[in-house]
């Protein structure tokens, strides 16, 4: 009898251990989400890897059929959104253009989603998509506005640093609605992201500078068609890293940081008069110079 004891105590001594164990796993459990991506191109797929790396389900739409791209990240793809939105995921994640994000969500069959719904979007705007979902969405949806201010290149070593902006646009206050929505930013804060609260009007306004006018000049100075030479400084090594990564964009992108920024219309005309005033000085400082070389030429003649 005397050899049964010290196993009875070693069963004993190691329940408090699994019981640890599976509340730690049950914790787990209820942080990870099921995440309706739509719109799985490059952008949606970039961020699909990291949500599938922290154990998030992951249910992906797009008009191109991306299934092949959906099942290496382990999601599950479907052609047709009513079949994606039966599935009842807790956060829709609209990753489209910004151009035909009205007509995506125009088209998502809403009603057969749960009501309380959690929708997020990442669009390099912030104002039009917020204003579109509070329009279209029932009172009972929940809306979080994100804006990644990185893409698969900056973002390829990691996101440790780079800024997450948000806004907690209409997040209910009962039931773990409030707990969803923390879960789903705490995705980026777990990957180092430096998150930025703001509303989208202040985003858009800082925006149109950092964004839409570091596209602008990439893709002026794309067109003077810039090539490496032997004696490049590094202010012109800056420049050509400046037109390959703007160019890496489509024209699509920027012409919707243009269309739905109204800030970027009055940067561009700030812009434009800026160079006039450039070339204004310049021009007059080249004129008063050959002013000067003329009426120097003439008297000593």
């Amino acid at each position: 009898m005397r050899c049964r004891r010290p196993a009875i105590r070693a069963v004993d001594a190691a329940q408090p251990f699994d019981m640890e164990a599976q509340a730690s796993d049950l914790l787990d459990r209820r942080g990870r989400l099921k995440i309706a991506i739509i719109g799985f191109g490059n952008f949606g797929q970039f961020l699909a890897q990291t949500f599938a790396r922290q154990g998030h389900t992951l249910l992906a739409h797009s008009r191109t059929d991306h299934s092949a791209a959906a099942a290496s990240l382990g999601a599950s793809f479907f052609s047709d959104p009513n079949d994606l939105c039966e599935q009842h995921p807790d956060v829709v994640l609209l990753s489209t253009s910004i151009l035909s994000t009205a007509t995506v969500l125009r088209a998502l069959p809403i009603q057969r989603l749960r009501r309380n719904t959690l929708f997020a979007e990442v669009l390099s705007v912030k104002e039009f998509p917020k204003n579109l979902l509070l329009k279209h969405l029932p009172p009972d949806f929940d809306i979080l506005c994100t804006h990644p201010m990185f893409g698969p290149e900056s973002g390829k070593d990691g996101w440790a640093g780079l800024p997450l902006v948000y806004e907690k646009v209409r997040i209910g206050d009962y039931g773990d609605r409030a707990e969803r929505c923390k879960r789903f930013l705490d995705i980026f804060e777990r990957e180092g992201c430096r998150m930025v609260e703001m509303s989208c009007a202040e985003h858009d306004a800082s925006a149109a500078e950092t964004q839409f006018l570091t596209h602008t000049v990439g893709r002026l100075l794309s067109l003077l068609d810039l090539k490496s030479t032997q004696i490049d400084t590094k202010g012109y090594e800056a420049l050509l890293k400046l037109v390959q990564n703007t160019g890496s964009d489509s024209f699509e992108l920027y012409n919707g940081l243009f269309m739905y920024n109204k800030n970027s219309t009055e940067l561009l005309e700030r812009l434009d008069m800026a160079f006039n005033s450039l070339k204004k000085d310049l021009f007059g400082k080249l004129h008063d110079v050959l002013r000067k070389q003329l009426f120097e030429d003439s008297a000593g003649n």
